[in-house]
């Protein structure tokens, strides 16, 4: 770990720490009080923004309770990912939080020469690219200077994921520029816009560039799932809805069908639209571009918290968090 970050990290902490305890505590008094006796000064409260941070200190409580020896969570780099994510993203860190500096070994002990971030004790679920995205945006969340070469190796390594010319995979071809699970044994070896979501945005959180190629070849493949008529260039669409709505394969095939039998072939469901869209987003495409504006009004259009559109119960908190980080 980079010494002059830590010096800095636990100047910082020290300094909040070492604040004199009777100040603080006359600090805090007073500030109870202020609200209790003059209620017109106090910023008011927002009850959403209330459930919603004690939903977030419930769940980090729950989350430190459930982590394994190792430093994981179920003894998965992808699991541990979220978790680190989960705390990261709420302000704790690696020096503020054991658990979160325990799961950042895991994460790097997974780490491969390839640059890859996954475990391979069963090569069923080894699923590298899925493993390597969720691990490389925890490691950026860090901003530790330490991190720095694992970052890039995983940066080059999903690139390298991409079906592109090196698989001899030309632009014609309906794979082009998506991202699989992965081709380990055992593994599926086709592309998907889930995978290629996540890889996206490990990519743009990491601080790829924009000019990457890697963001403009994935363009083909967001066309190519997208139900829209005027961009797609694959003859499924001509069946489809034409609503701008995405769905799961550039062949057209649709996890709303398995959700929902009724829903019909291509048919375009929420949290892929979502996925596609901020997909497009990182991939420079801006919010006036017909391409996002027709997935905006799919999704305004189906707009719900109740159940994942097209899917109904199934993967409804995958719904819930790519539509968050969508929005």
């Amino acid at each position: 770990m980079n010494s002059s970050y830590l010096e800095r990290c636990r100047i910082m902490h020290l300094a909040h720490n070492n604040l004199c305890r009777p100040f603080r505590t006359a600090l805090i008094a007073i500030g109870l009080l202020a609200g209790v006796m003059c209620n017109v000064y106090a910023a008011p409260v927002d009850p959403v923004q209330a459930k919603a941070r004690l939903a977030i200190s419930r769940g980090l409580a729950y989350l430190l309770k459930t982590q394994e020896a190792d430093g994981s969570w179920g003894e998965y780099p992808a699991t541990t990912a979220l978790a680190l994510s989960a705390f990261l993203k709420n302000g704790r860190t690696e020096l503020t939080t054991p658990a979160v500096a325990k799961g950042l070994k895991f994460l790097l002990r997974a780490a491969k020469s390839s640059g890859a971030i996954y475990s391979d004790a069963n090569p069923a679920t080894a699923l590298p690219n899925y493993n390597t995205s969720l691990a490389l945006v925890a490691l950026a969340q860090t901003h530790n200077p330490a991190y720095r070469a694992t970052i890039l190796k995983a940066q080059k390594y999903l690139e390298k994921a991409q079906f592109d010319e090196d698989e001899g995979i030309n632009p014609t071809n309906p794979m082009y520029g998506g991202i699989g699970y992965g081709d380990d044994p055992g593994d599926e070896t086709h592309p998907d816009l889930s995978n290629l979501q996540h890889g996206l945005e490990a990519l743009h959180e990491s601080g790829a560039p924009a000019s990457a190629p890697v963001f403009k070849k994935a363009l083909i493949f967001l066309q190519r799932v997208q139900n829209r008529h005027e961009s797609n260039d694959q003859a499924w669409v001509k069946e489809g809805p034409n609503d701008g709505g995405f769905v799961y394969e550039a062949q057209g095939t649709s996890k709303a069908n398995e959700g929902n039998p009724g829903s019909g072939k291509h048919s375009s469901y929420g949290a892929m639209t979502y996925a596609g869209l901020k997909s497009y987003l990182y991939c420079g495409v801006t919010k006036s571009d017909p391409r996002a504006k027709a997935a905006w009004d799919w999704l305004r259009s189906h707009y719900t918290v109740t159940e994942h559109p097209g899917m109904g119960t199934a993967s409804l908190y995958y719904y819930y968090h790519t539509m968050a980080k969508t929005l």
